[in-house]
């Protein structure tokens, strides 16, 4: 169980226009913290990766909290909610940057349909699959963007429904009717790409 109180306070402390002294501390403190909880999100990600992938769960874990703590682009974290949505956001985006760089050293590769699955979250999603699905959720947050984070935070982060309501702010059942609706909308959106010549 991840001490939310004491994550708080020291993402409040590094959150702060200025800096403390012993951040170097407060950050170590944090990832001893966060570590766990972010190799399982890490873990269950790449699980549904194709095979053959060079990433690794440590190696994501460690570039997420990187981009997380880092100075230059740290933002205020409003609660442990907001910190967790943020890995999910940064492991997205760790992961599409990653299929982009495989698939431009593939000069294009074969193109392989995407099927979601919709009754679970465990497809194996291959590189361009990601980018696809990556460009579908892009278009849904101009739409919706409660549904995009909605997603994001269950594919991406691996979360449950009830910890994706608590940090969007929404019931569960708001949230399950949200998860469907935005499962079918990028289903239409994948398809409707994949038919084009």
């Amino acid at each position: 169980m991840v001490p939310t109180n004491e994550i708080s306070l020291l993402l409040e402390s590094l959150s702060a226009p200025t800096r403390s002294a012993d951040a170097a501390h407060t950050t170590q403190r944090l990832f001893v913290l966060v570590y766990h909880e972010l190799h399982k999100l890490a873990t269950n990600r790449l699980k549904r990766e194709s095979p053959g992938n060079t990433l690794q769960p440590t190696a994501l874990v460690h570039e997420v909290f990187l981009r997380l703590v880092s100075p230059n682009l740290q933002s205020q974290w409003e609660n442990t909610g907001h910190f967790f949505g943020a890995a999910s956001q940064a492991m997205r985006r760790i992961l599409i940057d990653n299929a982009r760089k495989k698939l431009s050293q593939k000069r294009g590769g074969n193109r392989v349909k995407l099927v979601l699955d919709l009754q679970g979250l465990t497809p194996t999603i291959d590189d361009l699959s990601l980018i696809e699905l990556n460009d579908a959720l892009t278009d849904l947050a101009k739409v919706d963007p409660i549904k995009a984070q909605l997603v994001e935070l269950r594919f991406f982060g691996g979360l449950s429904l009830d910890e994706v309501s608590a940090i969007l702010g929404i019931s569960r059942a708001t949230a399950h009717r949200y998860w469907n609706s935005a499962r079918a909308w990028l289903y239409i959106r994948v398809s409707d790409s994949n038919e084009l010549p």
